[in-house]
């Protein structure tokens, strides 16, 4: 079964990146660093599958945000901190191509019940996306 596709599913946008999975995450730390984004961790779940001698493709969650934007939402909507900081998939298919797919601030507004301000602070993940899959 692949859930790769570019599109949105159920609150998650996938997008097709030209490069190669690990190119692509290359670009968004690159492209975090550049905008003073705070990286919190990536979490490699194709490297940790194959220290159990299991194989999957190349799979890497890049946990980022800003504590600036994402702490008002978590102060007002307490359950939104299971959801931040952001999150970017770059997982690679079978066929060799990656994708890049996050949740969509507007899943996650309504989520979380959030204002069209508090929204806004979770917007930036869109263009950290697009911005990632660019050619």
């Amino acid at each position: 079964m692949t859930l790769h596709g570019a599109g949105t599913t159920d609150g998650v946008v996938t997008k097709a990146s030209p490069r190669s999975a690990a190119e692509t995450l290359e670009r968004l730390k690159s492209l975090l660093d550049e905008k003073g984004l705070k990286r919190f961790d990536v979490v490699d779940h194709s490297g940790e599958a194959e220290k159990v001698g299991l194989e999957m493709p190349d799979t890497k969650l890049v946990l980022f945000g800003s504590p600036a934007a994402g702490t008002p939402v978590m102060v007002e909507a307490p359950l939104a901190a299971i959801d931040l900081p952001l999150k970017i998939l770059i997982s690679a298919d079978d066929a060799g191509g990656a994708w890049v797919s996050y949740n969509s601030p507007d899943f996650l507004a309504a989520r979380h019940h959030l204002s069209d301000e508090l929204r806004a602070r979770l917007q930036g993940v869109e263009a950290i996306a697009s911005a990632t899959v660019a050619p």
